[in-house]
């Protein structure tokens, strides 16, 4: 099997189809979650706490001089980032939590076998005849 041809049935695959789908997906469910901390969490957070902007809160390391820019340590903007994968897993967790529930659901429900069809139901009639002739004779 060549290259092209080992790669085409690597791509194809359902799989890895699936995969991509779930990245794309991924990424613009993790902008929602951003959007929704940096635009109606942390602001209400931030009033509770005496009118605090995560994203502005900073250390000056070294302050700005002339044309060079002050060298800060954003630990607003990182607290802002653990809100946002904290929100992100916590809904990760309850789809997946879900999931295992109708799977578990699924597997513990009895399947009741399928009626039989009207050839089986004949089939058994005869059946049931000859054992019957079998028994008189």
């Amino acid at each position: 099997m060549s290259f092209l041809s080992e790669f085409k049935a690597f791509a194809v695959k359902g799989n890895v189809v699936d995969m991509a789908v779930g990245i794309i997906i991924g990424a613009a469910f993790g902008k929602i979650v951003s959007s929704f901390v940096g635009d109606l969490v942390m602001p209400p957070l931030g009033l509770l706490i005496g009118g605090v902007d995560f994203s502005d809160l900073a250390i000056v390391l070294k302050a700005a001089e002339g044309d060079v820019p002050a060298v800060t340590l954003g630990y607003g903007k990182f607290i802002q980032t653990v809100l946002d994968f904290t929100i992100v897993a916590f809904a990760i967790f309850v789809g997946v939590k879900a999931i295992n529930r109708l799977k578990r659901e699924e597997a513990v429900a009895p399947t009741a076998p399928p009626a039989p069809t009207p050839d089986q139901v004949l089939l058994g009639e005869i059946r049931d005849l000859l054992k019957a002739q079998q028994s008189k004779e």
